[in-house]
């Protein structure tokens, strides 16, 4: 699915922005700036996280969905507006719509989670569930649009969507006036391009950084090669980021004015995830920590005082559940082991005493002993295990292995 325009764009300025910001009085939250006392002891210098989780719908998406509504023509209101989007920028664009009373109809893929559907249903958008994959979800919506007459708005490749996500950069710059590094996900680059334009005008010795997911990393080959490319098959849990073409307009605005695009690994967004629930208490979606994940693969790099954009907080229950294990076991903190003993009674409560001997925290236990692969007196047994990091992970491993029990791959 190409992304590319049949007309060129005008650029987004500094005046688009603050234009913007006016046009948002009352309408998006200025979100809070938080410390982050962990990060900075990491980082040997001030954190500050921005809390677009905070924000209404739980992402910066409402910004540039509703400045990019309200300057519709008339008539183009009139013929309401689609969206295709599984999730953030679908609730942004129901709930701007919702405001300025414009009808609107947002495609989502079929496996678009429920808690997202219902939210921008919620809205009042009219939700029309289409396809497996964005890329055809999109396809979808540009078809009702050119069916329809509908405005097909874009989640970041137009100048007043990213004139909206803009206002993200100044509330920066009046929150934290001596801050020296903004470190800022990417995925089309809407949000990206935005701050940049913002903060470059006005702060050009601020460096900006953006973080996109190493399996979904569009931008490090298209600015490589000076034009978008497309990554195929784009894979990662940070759904917010993963598109695979950046979009042209924000493209040449990164191009010009972000000072770095870094990649970050899947095991680095659950850890990060896991550190924004655990330490800042904010509900953060992958997407919306790959920030604090690049902060946590290099802290030395960064000069500060550094604010991290929380970009959003709309996370599935059932994936906050798997980020989560899986950020636990990234950081030692969850062990699954498998091993045989052998079938007799009271042979798994000596297992269990030995784990609880060492302190770890069994959380679950399959037993099985009808396998063919199994000795005539054996039973195999999968536990997963909660720890206290790598060392205790060993101690773990050390006890079975005293105890005479033999640890499967």
């Amino acid at each position: 699915m190409s992304y590319r325009k049949a007309e060129p764009m005008p650029p987004v300025t500094l005046d688009d922005v603050r234009g913007a910001q006016k046009m948002l009085t009352g309408v998006a939250r200025v979100t809070a700036m938080e410390g982050s006392r962990h990060l900075s002891q990491l980082v040997g210098a001030p954190v500050h996280l921005k809390c677009e989780n905070l924000q209404r719908t739980g992402s910066f998406k409402l910004r540039g969905a509703y400045v990019r509504i309200a300057g519709l023509l008339p008539e183009e209101r009139a013929a309401g507006v689609v969206a295709a989007s599984a999730g953030n920028h679908a609730q942004g664009v129901a709930l701007a719509s919702a405001l300025l009373g414009v009808r609107s109809t947002v495609f989502m893929p079929k496996g678009a989670p429920l808690p997202k559907i219902s939210a921008t249903e919620e809205y009042g958008a009219e939700v029309r569930l289409h396809g497996q994959v964005v890329d055809e979800t999109l396809a979808a919506a540009q078809e009702y649009a050119a069916g329809t007459g509908a405005v097909f708005i874009h989640p970041f490749d137009h100048p007043d969507i990213i004139a909206g996500q803009g206002t993200v950069g100044l509330e920066i710059l009046e929150q934290c006036p001596e801050v020296r590094t903004i470190v800022v996900g990417v995925g089309g680059g809407g949000l990206a391009a935005g701050i940049a334009v913002a903060v470059k005008a006005l702060r050009p010795d601020v460096r900006i950084v953006g973080v996109q997911a190493a399996g979904a990393a569009a931008y490090p080959p298209s600015l490589q090669a000076g034009h978008p490319v497309s990554v195929g098959n784009p894979a990662t849990m940070a759904d917010g980021i993963k598109v695979g073409r950046p979009g042209d307009v924000p493209f040449r605005i990164i191009g010009e004015l972000l000072d770095e695009v870094r990649t970050v690994s899947e095991d680095e967004l659950s850890t990060a995830l896991l550190l924004c629930l655990e330490r800042a208490k904010l509900v953060v979606e992958p997407a919306g920590a790959s920030p604090v994940a690049a902060l946590l693969s290099e802290p030395g790099a960064f000069e500060g005082p550094v604010v991290a954009v929380l970009s959003g907080g709309n996370v599935d229950p059932v994936l906050m559940e798997r980020v989560l294990r899986h950020g636990m076991a990234a950081q030692g903190r969850y062990l699954a082991v498998r091993l045989r003993l052998t079938d007799r009674p009271g042979a798994l409560a000596t297992l269990l005493g030995v784990l609880s001997a060492v302190d770890a925290n069994v959380l679950d236990v399959s037993h099985v002993r009808t396998d063919p692969r199994l000795g005539l007196t054996e039973a195999e047994v999968e536990l997963h295990l909660e720890t206290k990091g790598p060392a205790h992970c060993a101690e773990v491993g050390q006890a079975l292995r005293e105890a005479g029990y033999t640890v499967m791959d």
